[in-house]
């Protein structure tokens, strides 16, 4: 916003020159938000003497139909209807933060247009130099615009029902070293992995088609690993073949190519851009073949505190955009992730219908009206070890990917592998029980170590190993108890 000199008087609202956006309408304590809007909540962090309502009001109008200045053409729309509004100012106590409520028209957006929709909420005013910082906490999509959206490919039941695997979570692994095997090597490794006892078995998000493996090579021994390993358990295998290339024509070859071969499930980068993963969503839909979605260069804009966007909204545009799976946290593992944050990305996937509710973060109850659910996926730095805790806090419809705790097994990495099928079987028959699964999960696992060697090793050699550090993107509200 610019500078207005404090002798100025109050202008109307079609004076020519510099309005404070409050003033122009971008600012109504009284808006009462239809069903329809979209609702956005913002982190607000105001430069020196910007007053919070003026800077909310700047993020509404910049997000919506202001720009520095009056414009005489605004009187050719009916300009009320197409305003932003942020309606609510909250501080963030202990800090200099504020949370911006800002309601949305439906009419400012295209139908089922990812693109679109984040041009017009997050397209130019996070470079605004009357902001310090500015973060996009939540969103509330209305049904009458999330239903313009074709959603997951298939999603949690009909991924399910494809497997034919029910009432435990799923396991995977990627494969390790992720650059620099061949193409037999690389098929080696999935192999043993399936063979094993894992479901899927994942490329990772930077193996495309280098010098050393290209895709064509890669998909092949794939194929032949999964159908080998598929034979010799009797169960439904996949291996995610990552689509991801330079052009869109490319990435419909290599789809077309999984397909072809028979792969039950095909991988794409979030650094493809959003029209890309819708388009590959349309494609796996109208195939049959499930789409993961690894969210490669995601913690570049989510993790820090005051400024970007958080992942319960990326969590949102992609089960929009329509992918069957996402990388989305772990607790416990080597990357970021409070428990109750990553509660509230996993339940915005998986859930049908929320509630708001501050300790998990989530700013706006969100009716999905019926949209699938996306299968969340667990990896990084997570074990055999830690199973109960992965259980516990991520549930049962989750991909957990144990890729250095599969591959580095000191038995190879079938037996890494058998580990994990005991483990989760092990502690899903403990919860089926009954038994206090947390509580008594080491208790659990070493009971099953006694009959599996291949467990016994894996949890001598990682069971004391943690990721302890503070977390940087905790929810700001803090459970308090009561008596």
């Amino acid at each position: 916003m610019a500078k207005v000199k404090s002798s100025d008087r109050k202008k109307s609202r079609w004076d020519a020159g510099v309005t404070p956006y409050a003033e122009m309408g971008y600012y109504d304590a009284d808006y009462v938000p239809k069903q329809t809007d979209i609702l956005c909540a913002f982190r607000v962090v105001p430069q020196e003497g910007v007053d919070p309502i003026e800077a909310g009001a700047a993020v509404a109008g910049e997000s919506s139909t202001a720009t520095w200045t009056v414009v005489w053409t605004d009187r050719l729309t009916a300009h009320e209807h197409y305003q932003a509004k942020c309606y609510r100012v909250d501080p963030v106590p202990g800090s200099n933060q504020y949370i911006a409520y800002i309601a949305y028209d439906l009419d400012l957006f295209e139908e089922g247009s990812i693109a679109n929709l984040t041009s017009s909420i997050i397209g130019n005013v996070f470079g605004f130099k009357a902001l310090k910082s500015l973060r996009l906490e939540d969103m509330r999509i209305p049904p009458h615009y999330a239903k313009t959206f074709q959603g997951p490919a298939h999603g949690i039941v009909m991924e399910r029902e494809y497997l034919n695997k029910y009432g435990r979570p799923l396991l995977g692994a990627t494969t390790k070293p992720k650059l620099g095997l061949s193409a037999r090597n690389y098929g080696r490794v999935v192999y043993e992995a399936l063979r094993g006892g894992l479901d899927f078995t994942k490329d990772d998000e930077n193996i495309n088609s280098q010098p050393f493996m290209r895709w064509r090579d890669r998909f092949l021994f794939c194929i032949e690993a999964v159908n080998r390993a598929a034979a010799a358990t009797g169960e439904v295998k996949g291996h995610y073949m990552n689509v991801t290339a330079g052009t869109m024509e490319e990435m419909y070859e290599r789809a077309d190519f999984a397909k072809g071969l028979g792969s039950v499930i095909i991988m794409i980068d979030l650094t493809i851009g959003f029209t890309a993963i819708q388009s590959m969503a349309k494609w796996a839909r109208r195939n049959g073949v499930i789409l993961h979605l690894h969210r490669a260069g995601h913690s570049t804009f989510t993790r820090q505190k005051t400024h970007g966007v958080n992942f319960r909204v990326i969590s949102k545009w992609m089960r929009l955009a329509g992918v069957d799976h996402i990388h989305a946290g772990t607790v416990v593992g080597k990357l970021e992730g409070d428990p109750n944050a990553i509660r509230g990305y996993y339940n915005t996937l998986r859930e049908n219908k929320l509630e708001a509710d501050p300790v998990l973060g989530l700013y706006f109850e969100q009716d999905w009206a019926s949209i699938p659910g996306v299968m969340p996926v667990a990896s990084g730095g997570i074990h055999a070890g830690q199973m109960h805790q992965l259980l516990y806090y991520l549930g049962e419809d989750v991909v957990l990917q144990f890729g250095g705790g599969t591959i580095g097994h000191p038995d190879g990495i079938a037996e890494g592998a058998t580990a994990n099928r005991v483990a989760v079987e092990a502690m899903i028959q403990a919860r089926n029980e009954g038994r206090d699964y947390l509580i008594e999960g080491p208790q659990i696992l070493e009971s099953a170590a006694r009959w599996s060697p291949s467990l016994r090793k894996a949890l001598d050699v990682w069971k004391d190993i943690t990721f302890e550090f503070e977390s940087t993107d905790v929810p700001d509200a803090i459970p308090t108890l009561t008596v």
